[in-house]
Protein backbone atom coordinates (compact mmCIF):
# COMPACT_ATOMS: atom_id res chain seq x y z
CA UNK A 1 0.00 0.00 0.00
CA UNK A 2 1.32 3.43 -0.93
CA UNK A 3 1.71 5.57 2.17
CA UNK A 4 0.41 9.11 2.15
CA UNK A 5 1.52 12.38 3.72
CA UNK A 6 -1.11 14.16 5.82
CA UNK A 7 -0.89 17.87 6.61
CA UNK A 8 -3.21 19.87 8.85
CA UNK A 9 -3.12 23.57 7.97
CA UNK A 10 -4.84 26.57 9.54
CA UNK A 11 -5.60 29.77 7.64
CA UNK A 12 -5.64 27.99 4.28
CA UNK A 13 -8.31 30.02 2.48
CA UNK A 14 -6.22 33.00 1.36
CA UNK A 15 -2.76 34.53 1.13
CA UNK A 16 0.26 32.47 2.10
CA UNK A 17 -1.92 29.77 3.65
CA UNK A 18 -3.74 29.20 0.37
CA UNK A 19 -0.42 29.16 -1.48
CA UNK A 20 0.93 26.53 0.94
CA UNK A 21 -2.20 24.42 0.57
CA UNK A 22 -2.00 24.50 -3.22
CA UNK A 23 1.69 23.58 -3.24
CA UNK A 24 1.20 20.77 -0.74
CA UNK A 25 -1.63 19.30 -2.82
CA UNK A 26 0.54 19.55 -5.92
CA UNK A 27 3.31 17.62 -4.17
CA UNK A 28 0.97 14.78 -3.19
CA UNK A 29 -0.12 15.68 0.35
CA UNK A 30 -3.59 15.09 1.71
CA UNK A 31 -4.93 18.08 3.62
CA UNK A 32 -7.18 18.99 6.49
CA UNK A 33 -7.71 22.76 6.40
CA UNK A 34 -9.13 24.89 9.22
CA UNK A 35 -10.08 28.36 7.99
CA UNK A 36 -12.79 30.97 8.39
CA UNK A 37 -14.02 30.06 4.93
CA UNK A 38 -13.67 27.08 2.64
CA UNK A 39 -12.01 27.40 -0.76
CA UNK A 40 -13.65 26.09 -3.94
CA UNK A 41 -10.26 26.51 -5.61
CA UNK A 42 -8.64 24.04 -3.21
CA UNK A 43 -11.50 21.57 -3.51
CA UNK A 44 -11.24 21.61 -7.30
CA UNK A 45 -7.47 21.19 -7.25
CA UNK A 46 -7.70 18.25 -4.84
CA UNK A 47 -10.29 16.51 -7.01
CA UNK A 48 -8.19 16.99 -10.12
CA UNK A 49 -5.05 15.71 -8.37
CA UNK A 50 -6.83 12.77 -6.76
CA UNK A 51 -5.94 13.99 -3.26
CA UNK A 52 -8.04 14.36 -0.13
CA UNK A 53 -8.72 17.92 1.03
CA UNK A 54 -11.15 18.18 3.91
CA UNK A 55 -12.06 21.76 4.87
CA UNK A 56 -13.58 22.88 8.16
CA UNK A 57 -15.03 26.40 8.39
CA UNK A 58 -13.60 27.36 11.76
CA UNK A 59 -13.31 30.53 13.82
CA UNK A 60 -10.03 29.99 15.64
CA UNK A 61 -11.08 32.41 18.34
CA UNK A 62 -12.99 29.30 19.51
CA UNK A 63 -9.90 27.15 19.51
CA UNK A 64 -11.18 24.80 22.22
CA UNK A 65 -13.86 23.59 19.81
CA UNK A 66 -11.37 23.24 16.97
CA UNK A 67 -8.85 21.35 19.12
CA UNK A 68 -11.43 18.89 20.42
CA UNK A 69 -12.67 18.22 16.89
CA UNK A 70 -9.13 17.76 15.58
CA UNK A 71 -8.24 15.28 18.32
CA UNK A 72 -11.41 13.27 17.69
CA UNK A 73 -10.72 13.28 13.93
CA UNK A 74 -7.10 12.15 14.27
CA UNK A 75 -7.54 9.31 16.75
CA UNK A 76 -9.29 6.84 14.40
CA UNK A 77 -6.96 7.53 11.47
CA UNK A 78 -4.99 4.49 10.31
CA UNK A 79 -1.44 5.54 11.14
CA UNK A 80 -0.11 2.59 9.16
CA UNK A 81 -1.22 4.34 5.97
CA UNK A 82 0.77 7.48 6.76
CA UNK A 83 4.36 8.26 5.82
CA UNK A 84 4.23 11.51 7.82
CA UNK A 85 1.80 13.78 9.63
CA UNK A 86 2.29 17.52 10.00
CA UNK A 87 0.49 20.37 11.74
CA UNK A 88 1.06 23.89 10.38
CA UNK A 89 -0.29 26.67 12.61
CA UNK A 90 -0.43 29.45 10.04
CA UNK A 91 -3.58 31.46 10.84
CA UNK A 92 -3.02 34.85 12.42
CA UNK A 93 -4.48 38.31 12.80
CA UNK A 94 -3.63 41.74 14.13
CA UNK A 95 -6.15 43.93 15.95
CA UNK A 96 -6.40 47.68 15.47
CA UNK A 97 -2.93 49.18 14.94
CA UNK A 98 -2.66 51.53 17.88
CA UNK A 99 -1.20 51.78 21.38
CA UNK A 100 -2.50 48.98 23.56
CA UNK A 101 -4.73 51.26 25.64
CA UNK A 102 -6.59 52.28 22.48
CA UNK A 103 -7.52 48.71 21.54
CA UNK A 104 -10.91 47.42 22.66
CA UNK A 105 -10.61 44.61 25.19
CA UNK A 106 -12.66 42.25 23.02
CA UNK A 107 -10.40 42.86 20.00
CA UNK A 108 -7.25 42.34 22.06
CA UNK A 109 -8.61 39.08 23.50
CA UNK A 110 -9.67 37.78 20.08
CA UNK A 111 -6.22 38.43 18.61
CA UNK A 112 -4.49 36.60 21.45
CA UNK A 113 -6.86 33.66 21.08
CA UNK A 114 -6.22 33.33 17.35
CA UNK A 115 -2.49 34.08 17.40
CA UNK A 116 -1.40 32.18 20.52
CA UNK A 117 -4.14 30.20 22.21
CA UNK A 118 -5.22 28.41 19.03
CA UNK A 119 -1.71 27.16 18.11
CA UNK A 120 -1.19 25.98 21.70
CA UNK A 121 -4.47 24.08 21.89
CA UNK A 122 -4.15 22.58 18.40
CA UNK A 123 -0.57 21.51 19.13
CA UNK A 124 -1.63 19.81 22.35
CA UNK A 125 -4.52 18.03 20.61
CA UNK A 126 -2.25 16.93 17.75
CA UNK A 127 0.35 15.53 20.15
CA UNK A 128 -2.21 13.67 22.25
CA UNK A 129 -3.94 12.09 19.27
CA UNK A 130 -0.70 11.00 17.56
CA UNK A 131 1.36 10.09 20.64
CA UNK A 132 1.58 6.41 19.72
CA UNK A 133 2.36 7.01 16.04
CA UNK A 134 5.92 6.12 15.04
CA UNK A 135 6.13 7.91 11.68
CA UNK A 136 7.69 11.40 11.44
CA UNK A 137 5.48 13.99 13.12
CA UNK A 138 6.17 17.69 12.59
CA UNK A 139 4.67 20.89 13.95
CA UNK A 140 5.40 24.17 12.20
CA UNK A 141 4.29 27.35 13.93
CA UNK A 142 4.37 30.40 11.67
CA UNK A 143 5.90 33.15 13.78
CA UNK A 144 7.24 36.59 12.89
CA UNK A 145 10.29 38.76 13.27
CA UNK A 146 8.05 40.89 15.48
CA UNK A 147 8.12 38.12 18.03
CA UNK A 148 11.82 38.87 18.40
CA UNK A 149 11.84 42.66 18.31
CA UNK A 150 9.53 45.23 19.86
CA UNK A 151 7.42 47.66 17.84
CA UNK A 152 5.13 50.41 19.05
CA UNK A 153 1.42 49.89 18.32
CA UNK A 154 2.08 46.19 17.75
CA UNK A 155 2.19 45.08 21.40
CA UNK A 156 -0.50 42.42 21.00
CA UNK A 157 0.94 40.80 17.88
CA UNK A 158 4.52 41.01 19.18
CA UNK A 159 3.50 39.44 22.48
CA UNK A 160 1.59 36.62 20.79
CA UNK A 161 4.47 35.73 18.48
CA UNK A 162 7.04 35.95 21.29
CA UNK A 163 4.79 33.63 23.28
CA UNK A 164 4.58 31.24 20.33
CA UNK A 165 8.37 31.14 20.08
CA UNK A 166 8.84 30.32 23.75
CA UNK A 167 5.97 27.82 23.75
CA UNK A 168 7.72 26.06 20.87
CA UNK A 169 11.01 25.93 22.77
CA UNK A 170 9.26 24.30 25.73
CA UNK A 171 7.42 21.73 23.63
CA UNK A 172 10.66 20.87 21.81
CA UNK A 173 12.29 20.05 25.16
CA UNK A 174 9.33 17.86 26.11
CA UNK A 175 9.34 15.96 22.82
CA UNK A 176 13.09 15.35 23.00
CA UNK A 177 12.45 13.07 25.98
CA UNK A 178 10.20 10.73 23.98
CA UNK A 179 11.28 7.79 21.78
CA UNK A 180 9.23 9.05 18.82
CA UNK A 181 8.89 12.70 19.77
CA UNK A 182 7.56 15.20 17.29
CA UNK A 183 9.85 17.80 15.76
CA UNK A 184 8.65 21.35 16.23
CA UNK A 185 9.77 24.76 15.00
CA UNK A 186 8.51 28.33 15.26
CA UNK A 187 9.52 29.89 11.94
CA UNK A 188 9.62 33.54 10.90
CA UNK A 189 8.63 33.48 7.21
CA UNK A 190 10.11 36.80 6.08
CA UNK A 191 8.20 39.86 4.88
CA UNK A 192 5.34 38.85 2.61
CA UNK A 193 2.88 40.80 0.47
CA UNK A 194 -0.31 39.78 2.27
CA UNK A 195 -3.47 41.45 3.57
CA UNK A 196 -1.65 42.02 6.87
CA UNK A 197 0.92 44.17 5.08
CA UNK A 198 -1.92 46.17 3.51
CA UNK A 199 -3.31 46.70 7.00
CA UNK A 200 0.06 47.92 8.28
CA UNK A 201 0.60 50.30 5.35
CA UNK A 202 -2.89 51.70 5.77
CA UNK A 203 -2.55 52.44 9.48
CA UNK A 204 -2.80 55.94 10.92
CA UNK A 205 0.77 57.27 10.95
CA UNK A 206 0.06 59.27 14.11
CA UNK A 207 -0.76 55.98 15.86
CA UNK A 208 1.90 53.83 14.18
CA UNK A 209 5.44 55.28 14.09
CA UNK A 210 6.76 52.47 11.85
CA UNK A 211 4.16 52.86 9.13
CA UNK A 212 6.67 54.47 6.75
CA UNK A 213 8.96 51.44 6.97
CA UNK A 214 6.21 49.15 5.72
CA UNK A 215 5.29 51.57 2.93
CA UNK A 216 8.97 51.61 1.94
CA UNK A 217 9.19 47.82 1.77
CA UNK A 218 6.34 47.78 -0.73
CA UNK A 219 7.67 50.66 -2.82
CA UNK A 220 11.13 49.09 -3.00
CA UNK A 221 9.80 45.71 -4.08
CA UNK A 222 11.14 44.00 -0.99
CA UNK A 223 8.06 41.88 -0.22
CA UNK A 224 7.98 38.21 -1.15
CA UNK A 225 4.86 36.97 -2.90
CA UNK A 226 2.69 34.49 -1.00
CA UNK A 227 3.72 31.82 -3.50
CA UNK A 228 7.44 32.49 -3.01
CA UNK A 229 7.08 32.50 0.77
CA UNK A 230 5.06 29.28 0.73
CA UNK A 231 7.71 27.50 -1.34
CA UNK A 232 10.46 28.56 1.08
CA UNK A 233 8.45 27.45 4.11
CA UNK A 234 7.65 24.04 2.63
CA UNK A 235 11.30 23.55 1.68
CA UNK A 236 12.30 24.44 5.25
CA UNK A 237 9.72 22.00 6.64
CA UNK A 238 11.19 19.19 4.57
CA UNK A 239 14.80 19.76 5.66
CA UNK A 240 16.56 16.91 7.44
CA UNK A 241 17.49 19.24 10.30
CA UNK A 242 13.95 20.57 10.78
CA UNK A 243 13.39 21.19 14.48
CA UNK A 244 17.05 21.20 15.46
CA UNK A 245 16.59 24.88 16.23
CA UNK A 246 13.07 25.29 17.66
CA UNK A 247 13.00 29.00 16.79
CA UNK A 248 14.24 29.89 13.30
CA UNK A 249 13.97 32.30 10.38
CA UNK A 250 13.37 31.03 6.84
CA UNK A 251 16.04 33.50 5.65
CA UNK A 252 18.77 31.89 7.77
Amino acid sequence: MTQRHLTILTGASRGMGLAMARQLLASGHDLLCLSRKTSDELAAQATQAGRSCEQWPQDLARADTAAARLEAWLKPQDSGELASVTLINNAGMIPRIAPVEAIAAADLAEAMRVDLEAPMLLTAAFLRATAAWAMPRRILNISSGLGRRAMASQAVYCAAKAGMDHFTRCVALEQEQLPHGARICSLAPGVIDTDMQVQLRGADASQFPDRGNFVGLKEKGMLASPQEAAARIIAFLQREDFGRNPVADVRD
